[in-house]
């Protein structure tokens, strides 16, 4: 137990927190956010690549907010791979993220995924994690929207 004036306190691993305690944690963090910045109106941007039988082949998911575009992931189906169809995702959700009137957007990527098609559609480093996963790297980067 922790004691301090006026509330006694104990620490609880808890693996197995619920959703409701999850939550707790998230609108505790958001409620002290909320002193400093305005709260974000986040808003998903979804750009999809589907085959000529409709099957999904690719895509990008990511979300506005803050005026920044944060690509969550960006795939597309080794078959359809060196067609531009990664530009071509990237360039919709960036045109879709400047029309919401953002001025930067950031991803991540792992050494063995994307980093040269990121860095060669303009995207900057400004963040690197070594060994993670284990043998790799992780890079974050940024790219300023005009």
């Amino acid at each position: 137990m922790l004691t301090g004036s006026p509330h006694d306190y104990t620490l609880e691993y808890a693996p197995d927190a619920t959703v409701e305690e999850r939550t707790a944690v998230l609108d505790g963090l958001r409620a002290f956010n909320l002193r400093f910045v305005p709260e974000p109106q986040f808003a998903p941007i979804v750009v999809l690549l589907r085959d000529s039988s409709g099957t999904i082949a690719g895509g990008l998911v990511g979300e506005t907010g803050w005026q920044w575009l944060h690509i969550y992931w960006l795939w597309v189906e080794d078959t359809a791979r060196g067609r531009g169809f990664g530009r071509q995702l990237l360039a919709m959700a960036e045109g879709e993220a400047i029309r919401r009137r953002c001025v930067a957007s950031w991803l991540d990527t792992f050494e063995f995924q994307a980093r040269g098609f990121y860095e060669r559609s303009g995207y900057k480093l400004f963040g690197t994690l070594e060994n993670y996963p284990p043998g790799y790297g992780r890079y974050f980067l940024e790219k300023r929207l005009a």
